[in-house]
């Protein structure tokens, strides 16, 4: 009973934080489910209980970095810090921004090795393949070193979630784009690692409304907004509200 308690007093909290956070131009951000209900991440829920401070490596590529916001604080990783530390006030979340614009996960892979050997985090959050899955190359080999990394991470003793890549309109291959979607998603499973389904969060966001969608992403029609990323952030933390509590989760209510 407790437990059920302090998961709902998170997700109201989380839901007042997300009420309060600014809309950028048409697009209107409306939560979707971004991760399986079903998936924890119960280290992670541990070290929320236990209070103190709760250290995120974000790492990734311009997603990450935050190549179409226009301030660093405007990034998914800075906006996800400030809504996770309204929805955890018990703990001093410190989120690590650790994205390089056009690195493919051959090279994010190495620095993933480094940084989770050289500093213990409670949580990484991988943005992965949205660069493989534009360039294309051997499908198997990105595949194998997704799962490289998820195995580098497990055996460092930390607590995993990996982010898919982007939906945009401009996909040239859709087919192939999405193949590699499709191997995080298949890695995802076969680790019992909860992965944040981006991809089919913004496909979803495009469906409802097309022409509004267009302010979610950044002039290149590539790179996410400010409002993308603000959506993004939204999604992420109320599905790590999820991951962490008991019971079925509480999505944040749309504006």
């Amino acid at each position: 009973m407790r437990v059920a308690i302090q998961a709902l007093g998170l997700a109201v909290v989380l839901t007042a934080a997300l009420a309060g956070a600014a809309q950028a131009g048409p697009f209107t951000c409306r939560e979707t489910p971004i991760v399986a209900p079903t998936q924890k991440i119960p280290a992670l829920a541990q070290r929320i209980a236990a209070g103190g401070k709760v250290e995120i490596l974000a790492i990734g590529s311009s997603s990450t970095e935050g190549i179409g916001a226009s301030a660093k604080d405007k990034t998914y990783p800075a906006r996800l810090q400030a809504l996770l530390g309204a929805a955890w006030p018990r703990v001093q979340i410190n989120i690590t921004n650790a994205g390089i614009g056009g690195e493919i996960a051959p090279q994010t892979l190495a620095r993933l090795k480094q940084a989770v050997t050289g500093k213990r985090y409670d949580l990484v959050i991988w943005q992965v393949g949205t660069n493989d899955a534009v360039t294309g190359g051997d499908l198997a080999a990105f595949k194998a070193m997704v799962e490289d990394g998820v195995s580098i991470v497990k055996t460092a003793g930390t607590s995993l979630a990996l982010l898919d890549p982007q939906f945009f309109p401009g996909i040239r291959e859709p087919a192939r784009y999405r193949s590699y979607v499709d191997a995080i998603g298949e890695v995802a499973k076969g680790q019992n690692v909860p992965v944040f389904t981006r991809y089919d969060t913004m496909r979803e966001w495009h469906g409802t409304d097309a022409q509004a969608f267009t302010a979610a992403l950044a002039p290149d029609s590539f790179h996410m907004s400010d409002a993308g990323y603000d959506c993004l952030a939204r999604d992420m933390a109320t599905g790590l509200v999820s991951l962490t509590t008991a019971g079925r989760p509480v999505m944040a209510q749309s504006q």
